[in-house]
This record gives C-alpha cells, structure tokens and sequence, in this order.
C-alpha cells in the first residue's frame, strides 16, 4: 500500500507538472459568502459552457453534502441550464470510474465550501485528485467557494492555529512564525497561498505569517461576494468586495526561536478590484 501510494504521487506530480506547462482551464475562485447573480454569470461565461456541456459539484467540504449541493444549484440555475451532478466521494468510493470519467470530461468543477481538511483528506493523491488535475488540463474551469478556494494553492492554510503543543481553531490575534497550519492542496496555483472571507473576518494576521514563512509565494486574501478569475498567470478580480495581495518583503527577521513575532519591512500590499488585473509569479 506504500508503494502503491508514493506511485499515485509520482503520477501526479508529473501530471501537475505537465499540466502547469499547458494550461488549457481557468479557475474561478470565490472568497465565500453571497454569490451574486452577476457573479455566477461570470463563471459560466468563464467556463464557456455550451448546450451540452454539464457541471460536476464535489461537495466534500460540506458536513451535508445534499445542503451544499442544493444552495449551489440554486445559484448556478440563475445564470444556466447546464445539467448538474453532484459527485459526493468518500474513502470507499474513491476508485469509483463512472464518478471518475465524468469528473474529467466536465466543462466547470465546482468545490463547496465547509472544511477544506475534510475535503484533502479524501482527495489528496488519490484517482480523483487526478481526476480534477485532466479535467483542468482538457480546458475545464475549476471553481469554488470559502473552503473551495483554499484548496486550490499547493500549499493550502488549513484554517487552524499552531500553539506549541496543541492545535486551535484560530483567533490568530498575532503575527507570528510557524502559528499557521499549512497542509498540501490541489496544486492548481503553485506560486501563491488563497485565504478567505479576508476582509470581514480581518485575517491579515494569519496571511502575514504565512507571508513571512512563505516570502517568495504571493499571499491572495478575498473577500466574501468577490472572486479572482486565474488562466495561466494573468488574475482577473471581480466581485462586490476586495482582494488584498501580499508579496515581496525586502527585508526579514529570522527570530531566534521560531514562534518569535515577526518582523517584514517594505511588504507590497495592494488592495484590488473589481476589473483589477495582476501576474502569477
């Protein structure tokens, strides 16, 4: 079993490889909360769905998987009349090559929100995480929302907070080395770190840790009702809210011990907007 998985990682790595030198497919990643009309139109218009072309929802961040898929479909409906399918895959049903075939050849893949840990831990390295990986690489858009935003970074915030010898649910209410829980994505974006519902919930704390232990990876904070649109490197910001894009610190202190506060001069920090447009590194 082993084995078996350092294979399945292998594949996968060289397939994300490949994939990251072809981008075919866009991602629409939406920071949470509402999702407007506007929004879903947008996304559709993204995926450039036609007649036929029918829309996978994978809701294993949800706690309830036919909740989640509903208030989704119900949004979705507004703005198309693709078929949608729900595909809610668990431990035992990861192998399962209908789900599979499906989920590759579909034209938009949307990711519930919930729990980002719950939704990996039964994705990660497995024929669905490759699954996904073909389905961006033939041209489909991959989307989602709070919880489905984050996963799509190579290196994913998990939400939790590190305290020593224990792990919280995160106040964040310093900014600190090594207080913030990164765990392997997706790997859709490779140079940079999604956090999310930014703004409304002031998560600059965590997302400037994660910047000062990840200070050559761009840190993307997005607000609720707002999303960023990704094809190759260009993002494209749209929504009713911001994004905040963190990079580039010139100067930074390596504390003696590593749960020191930080210290970063001279970080770029831009506030973005609707229509707002910058590069992947």
């Amino acid at each position: 079993m082993k084995y078996r998985g350092w294979v399945i990682a292998i594949i996968l790595l060289a397939a994300a490889n490949s994939f990251g030198q072809k981008t075919k497919g866009s991602l629409f990643i939406i920071g949470g909360g509402d999702r407007p009309l506007a929004m879903m139109q947008q996304m559709v218009v993204t995926a450039q769905l036609q007649a036929n072309d029918y829309i996978v929802v994978l809701p294993m961040s949800g706690a309830n998987a036919d909740t989640s898929f509903f208030y989704i479909r119900e949004d979705i409906k507004r703005a198309c009349n693709n078929a949608m399918v729900m595909f809610n895959f668990t431990k035992t049903t990861v192998n399962h090559q209908p789900w599979l075939d499906s989920l590759q050849h579909a034209k938009l893949v949307f990711i519930t929100g919930g729990d980002q840990n719950r939704f990996m831990d039964i994705v990660l390295h497995t024929p669905i995480h490759q699954a996904i990986l073909k389905a961006f690489a033939n041209g489909a858009t991959i989307a989602g929302t709070s919880a489905g935003a984050a996963v799509m970074s190579q290196q994913m915030i998990t939400g939790s907070e590190l305290l020593g010898d224990s792990i919280g649910s995160g106040p964040f209410t310093k900014i600190k080395y090594n207080m913030v829980e990164i765990k392997e994505g997706l790997g859709l974006v490779s140079t940079a770190i999604i956090d999310q519902h930014f703004i409304i919930r002031s998560r600059y704390n965590r997302l400037l840790s994660v910047l000062a232990a990840n200070p050559t990876l761009q840190c993307i904070g997005i607000d609720e009702a707002t999303s960023i649109i990704i094809h190759g490197k260009k993002v494209t910001v749209t929504g009713e809210s911001q994004v905040i894009r963190m990079r580039l610190p010139s100067k930074k202190k390596i504390p003696a011990i590593q749960s020191d506060k930080v210290r970063l001069q001279q970080v770029q920090l831009d506030v973005l907007t609707e229509g707002d447009i910058f590069l992947l590194d």
